[in-house]
């Protein structure tokens, strides 16, 4: 039978998209079903969360991928192809080792989830691109303002994580405080001129996503103002009064101050409470950076420590960490919904006028992008699926290995604990044998490369008063302190074995 050039092309078409049509439903099944046993296999071969090859090894192989061929190619060939260089390069972060980065284990529900939102592909920028979506959107975030305490004329948004919400969060601030003390519209007629006098306060431990959001917002990295902490890498109330003091004295326009509730590095958590009471005191917007710590919400042993949250304008929470969702997925909160109308652009094409009047909800008046994926589902059907109890669970038997590994440590010869009470469950520490005869630092950083490098484990290093540390940050509830044990005699025997080379 002769086909048609046309014929030929429609009949191609019906199996590369997902429809209805017989073609196109045997196509996606099929080849869901070859990556799904691919990822398996791999999963099942992966002994060690890296298979250890240098960089630049990872990087000649990946290059050679790049061939792209003018006719279709068989999709299994093409598995075959990228199973080395991609599948079996990758880091593998649901293993019990990978306790480097703020990065965790997905959930299996919301890996089904992504397959969900990924062939349905809406956006979630306008109600008929989104449909039904805009309302699961809308219910998630009733519940999680109903989670953090707040009132309900709150409202809030999905985000891709901590630095979206952040810069929302100081975007607000900004011209929320314009608005009232100059009447200013910023929005409408761009910065004051005394623009340059505004101030953010925020801690020396805070996220580098305030003074990236300073620069991008117009007022300079110099706007920000850090706060000194206290031996628990807290900000310092006392401190923070002697700052706002001296702007006073400087003439200089503090509106804003941000907590942390979960350091990147030390977990811990700002004095919230105290620093609420200083906000409503000074008339600053109080941004509570939730994005580590946020998941308390769902813990039983350590909820208490978000108390104070509910006083803060806004909160950034992040659901790739601690609520085990796959990246990107987070959310920014506001405590007052009014404060959006400061986002608020109207297109004919996408949110005209009439669907407000209407009640029509379009959610890109509440984002600063426009174009976003329905991640809240993922997010739903994870708490469907695993149920709040489960979840608590989840969460506190990491803060559990966090102390239970601070514990340990600390009996370690050679061995120095940063953070002996571990806030969240990240604890930092070095290898620090007496008597050195090199540089320590280039010692543990060594240690580090060398246990990804010799598929031991994923660790992550850090930096503390300039002195370069170790870190583990254990998000995995399947890590045991076996794991941890384990992990800890191979750090001993690197320690000894390039003590005298660094």
């Amino acid at each position: 039978m002769n086909l048609t050039y046309k014929e030929m092309k429609t009949d191609w078409m019906e199996q590369l998209f997902l429809s209805n049509g017989e073609n196109g439903q045997a196509s996606f099944q099929e080849q869901m079903s070859e990556m799904i046993e691919l990822i398996s296999r791999t999963f099942q071969e992966a002994t060690h969360p890296y298979i250890g090859k240098q960089p630049t090894v990872v990087q000649d192989e990946i290059a050679t991928l790049f061939k792209f061929p003018n006719e279709t190619q068989n999709f299994t060939n093409i598995l075959q192809e990228i199973a080395e260089p991609i599948l079996k390069n990758s880091l593998h972060v649901s293993h019990e080792k990978s306790i480097a980065h703020l990065h965790c284990p997905p959930l299996i529900p919301a890996i089904a989830a992504e397959l969900m939102i990924s062939s349905f592909n809406q956006s979630l920028d306008s109600w008929d691109q989104s449909t039904a979506a805009t309302y699961v959107e809308q219910e998630m975030i009733k519940w999680l303002t109903q989670q953090f305490g707040y009132p309900s004329n709150s409202d809030g948004t999905f985000t891709t994580g901590g630095t979206q919400s952040n810069y929302t969060g100081l975007l607000l601030a900004r011209d929320e405080f314009c608005h009232r003390k100059w009447g200013r519209d910023v929005k409408r007629d761009g910065l004051p001129p005394q623009f340059h006098k505004l101030r953010i306060l925020c801690s020396e431990d805070a996220h580098f996503t305030v003074q990236k959001s300073a620069a991008q917002l117009g007022l300079g990295e110099s706007a920000v103002i850090k706060v000194k902490v206290d031996e628990n890498h807290r900000m310092s109330p006392i401190h923070l009064k002697k700052q706002l003091i001296d702007l006073k004295e400087r003439e200089l326009l503090p509106f804003a101050l941000v907590g942390t509730c979960g350091t990147t590095d030390f977990g811990s958590i700002d004095p919230l409470v105290e620093l609420a009471t200083i906000a409503q005191e000074e008339e600053l917007w109080f941004h509570v950076d939730a994005a580590y710590g946020g998941a308390l919400i769902l813990s039983e042993s350590h909820i208490w420590k978000l108390e104070g949250i509910t006083a803060a304008d806004s909160i950034t929470v992040d659901f790739h960490k601690l609520f085990y969702q796959p990246i990107s997925c987070g959310a920014f909160l506001v405590k007052n919904s009014h404060s959006f109308r400061f986002l608020n652009h109207h297109a004919d094409y996408l949110n005209p006028m009439e669907d407000e009047e209407e009640g029509i909800p379009n959610l890109v008046n509440k984002s600063i992008v426009t174009s976003r994926r329905f991640d809240a589902f993922k997010l739903f059907l994870s708490l469907k699926n695993v149920g709040i109890s489960l979840f608590s669970e989840m969460i506190d038997a990491t803060f559990y290995l966090a102390q239970e590994t601070a514990n340990y440590l600390s009996q370690q010869p050679n061995i120095k604990v940063e953070n002996k009470n571990p806030e969240l469950n990240t604890v930092i520490f070095r290898f620090e044998p007496q008597n050195p005869s090199g540089d320590v630092c280039k010692l543990n950083r060594k240690i580090q490369q060398e246990m990804l490098y010799e598929s031991k484990a994923a660790i992550a290093k850090t930096s503390v008063d300039g002195r370069t540390y170790l870190k583990f940050t254990m998000l995995n509830p399947r890590t045991k302190i076996e794991h941890i044990y384990e992990i800890v005699e191979e750090i001993q025997t690197l320690g000894w074995k390039w003590r005298d080379h660094t």
